[in-house]
């Protein structure tokens, strides 16, 4: 039997490596969740992405080294869906909002690892049209 990380789990992780977070999450699932229910991960991981983005610009990346480790245990032993939403959740919207913000997506890369570097720069192949889907092979 696998021990995996499991939905339940990733947000914890993530607050856990990120306490500036927590203040922002409390106000975050107060607005958007009724007592008892279901997060949507995806969701969840769209707002924790915004923040690490609000840092970014504010030059407070103290926390990122412990983020980024986490989010790298995500990606290697996360379960089938902590995996997908770690990239498409996490990853991809972090580069969707730099965008908006018109600020290089490279500017993480000093802090991804190494599966989820592969996953990031994967996004960008996708996105770039060198391959047909994310994960997938090359045109």
């Amino acid at each position: 039997m696998k021990n995996e990380i499991s939905t339940n789990e990733v947000m914890k992780l993530l607050l856990q490596a990120c306490p500036s977070y927590q203040t922002r999450w409390e106000e975050y699932v107060k607005d958007n969740y009724e007592t008892g229910e279901e997060h949507l991960l995806y969701i969840d991981l769209s707002d924790f992405s915004a923040h690490i983005i609000d840092l970014y610009k504010q030059n407070k990346i103290d926390e990122f080294p412990a983020v980024f480790e986490v989010i790298e245990l995500l990606h290697t032993s996360g379960d089938d869906y902590v995996k997908e939403a770690s990239t498409i959740g996490l990853l991809e919207d972090m580069q969707n909002q730099l965008l908006t913000d018109k600020i290089d997506t490279s500017v993480f890369k000093q802090f991804l690892k190494q599966d989820s570097l592969k996953w990031w720069n994967n996004l960008n192949d996708f996105w770039g049209g060198q391959t047909k889907y994310v994960g997938g092979p090359e045109k």
